[in-house]
């Protein structure tokens, strides 16, 4: 099993924890309709959010114009916590989404409950590096199948929040290669179409062989 395998192996425990817990504290509850901006690139830091539905997408867009999409944030993951004073990529809802929204002054006061979300996301950071740098389309498939798979509960029927673009955008592909990889795992039995947002996977150990 190769170093992308073993990181999809291990993240798969982490989220489904991580995403149960609940930042305690004040908050606002905010809602966004699907495709609203939730902050910008250069925007000053003065919020973090935790979604509580929906489902977020952050990215940054290329000097080309090309957009790159970084991460994908499902309920109960956390997002907007910054470094520095000010936000490194855009973040915007993909499905209407409600997010409880704390003051950046309070990260201190949630250190613990942060601290598990942060080592999440760069571990997941550092598994995505791996699966668009070392291996071929159907592999980033596979893994991206596999992650979100997990990242929603183990689930083996699939209704996508994003599209396929998106799903380019975040794999380094061309929707083209997303739509013909899609045909291909089918053919192969390995998933099951109902529509272009709805995947059954037949074959998990297939999807994991995939990966190695």
């Amino acid at each position: 099993m190769n170093a992308a395998s073993r990181a999809l192996e291990r993240s798969h425990v982490a989220p489904n924890n991580i995403g149960r817990v609940k930042i305690p504290g004040p908050h606002l509850v905010a809602t966004y309709k699907a495709g609203r901006e939730i902050y910008g690139q250069g925007d000053t830091v003065t919020k973090y959010y935790q979604v509580k539905t929906g489902t977020v997408r952050v990215y940054r867009l290329l000097e080309e114009g090309r957009r790159q999409i970084v991460s994908f944030h499902f309920a109960g993951e956390v997002f907007g916590v910054e470094a520095g004073s000010t936000h490194r990529f855009f973040a915007a809802a993909i499905t209407e989404t409600t997010l409880a929204v704390f003051r950046q002054h309070t990260v201190k006061e949630h250190s613990r409950e942060l601290l598990g979300f942060a080592l999440d996301g760069m571990a997941r950071a550092q598994e995505h590096l791996l699966v668009v740098g070392r291996q071929c389309a159907v592999e980033r498939m596979a893994a991206f199948l596999l992650d979100l798979s997990h990242r929603l509960g183990r689930l083996r029927q699939l209704r996508l929040p994003m599209s396929r673009q998106d799903i380019a955008d975040y794999l380094g592909l061309t929707i083209e290669t997303v739509s013909r990889v899609m045909t291909k795992l089918k053919e192969r039995s390995i998933i099951a179409l109902q529509d272009t947002r709805a995947i059954d996977i037949m074959k998990p150990g297939a999807l994991r062989s995939l990966c190695q």
